[in-house]
């Protein structure tokens, strides 16, 4: 496989320009192994990849590091030019799903990038939830790919079209899906968007069927697939790291391991593309800092009450907008605490120094 069957252009290759320079070749994460090791596509084989010692000393933030879909400027290693080789650099990316990685810290994981269509998969079982559909939705729209929603299960749902009307009210203008990976439903719309060097990323929680549904989208992809506990309909993490699959039509698919629950990142941009005609409505609030509760004169709320605005969408974005507004001042106060202590620590070493300095100059 070439690297233009993972994507690589011209415009690649004009931004990959002045690591070629530097002896530098390129290469496409495909796979996130334990330990910061990294399976990656060079033009001519795929090879183990690991970070240099200077990236670290650049990269001072994780968001930074390399992530699935990365295209990235490796050096091959002397004497194992077949094996390994190391990461100097990560090009900019055009897209990035993120979201905030797990634990007390207020860090962002890059869950895939250089994505050009999302899709956010969910079962309609018993763990159907259209306010996750909205969160995973606003995630698609920060990350800059197209978002699709593919409301799988569709055998175990009296009536799927009519959820899909119910969704449809709560993500106006954003293509939804029925499908049915049991039944093999459905899947010619999705081929749609399989096309060459195209990547798509599959998202979703775990159960809904993400790699199911690649499996049958594929038609020679094995991906292992689990049972979903009978009482939720909650499933397993049976993926369990990101990779990219090629096709048999050449499009590049990155599927996920489950999220039991997505806690987002820096989403001001996606609110306003997800809700982008409650941000039209707001326009005409008589308060430009009208949060559309109590104000007198909100037009966003007249909306509601005349029927043309969904309760349940106002709702969500009301609460998304809280959670971003409480993340951001987090964030802001996590930064400042570590300005502060890198100012404390170059202080030291400043100290350190001219103590140096003075033993040396006796």
């Amino acid at each position: 496989m070439s690297l233009e069957t993972f994507g690589w252009n011209a415009t690649w290759t004009e931004t990959f320009a002045p690591h070629a320079e530097a002896g530098l070749v390129p290469a496409r994460v495909v796979c996130e192994l334990r330990r910061k090791f990294y399976a990656v596509q060079l033009e001519d084989r795929e090879a183990l990849a690991e970070c240099s010692p200077g990236f670290f000393h650049d990269a001072r933030d994780v968001d930074q590091w390399p992530a699935v879909g990365d295209w990235v400027a490796v050096a091959l290693r002397d004497g194992e030019a077949d094996r390994r080789v190391d990461i100097h650099a990560v090009l900019p990316r055009r897209t990035k799903f993120s979201r905030r990685a797990a634990g007390d810290e207020e860090i962002e994981q890059i869950v895939a990038a250089n994505v050009d269509t999302v899709f956010l998969v969910s079962g309609l079982d018993r763990n159907f939830n259209p306010a996750r559909i909205q969160r995973f939705l606003v995630a698609a729209r920060e990350s800059g790919a197209d978002p699709v929603v593919i409301l799988n299960k569709a055998d175990l749902h009296p009536d799927p079209l009519g959820v899909k009307r119910e969704v449809a009210a709560l993500i106006p203008g954003v293509p939804i899906l029925i499908t049915s990976a049991r039944r093999r439903s459905g899947l010619p719309a999705l081929r749609t968007y399989a096309r060459r060097g195209h990547t798509l990323a599959v998202i979703g929680s775990s159960g809904v069927g993400k790699s199911s549904l690649i499996n049958r989208l594929t038609g020679e992809a094995d991906m292992p697939v689990g049972e979903v506990r009978e009482k939720d309909s909650k499933g397993r993490h049976t993926t369990t790291r990101r990779e990219i699959v090629v096709t048999s039509s050449g499009a590049l698919i990155i599927d996920t391991p489950g999220m039991r629950e997505l806690q987002l990142w820096g989403i001001e941009d996606g609110i306003d593309g997800a809700f982008a005609d409650i941000a039209e409505l707001a326009k005409s609030c008589k308060f430009t800092n009208c949060t559309h509760t109590n104000e007198p004169g909100c037009s966003v709320r007249a909306a509601v009450e005349q029927g043309t605005l969904p309760a349940a969408r106002l709702n969500t974005y009301t609460k998304l907008k809280i959670e971003s507004i409480a993340q951001g001042k987090i964030v802001a106060q996590g930064r400042r605490a570590q300005a502060s202590d890198n100012r404390k620590k170059f202080r030291v070493l400043n100290a350190e120094r001219d103590a140096w300095k003075k033993r040396l100059d006796e």
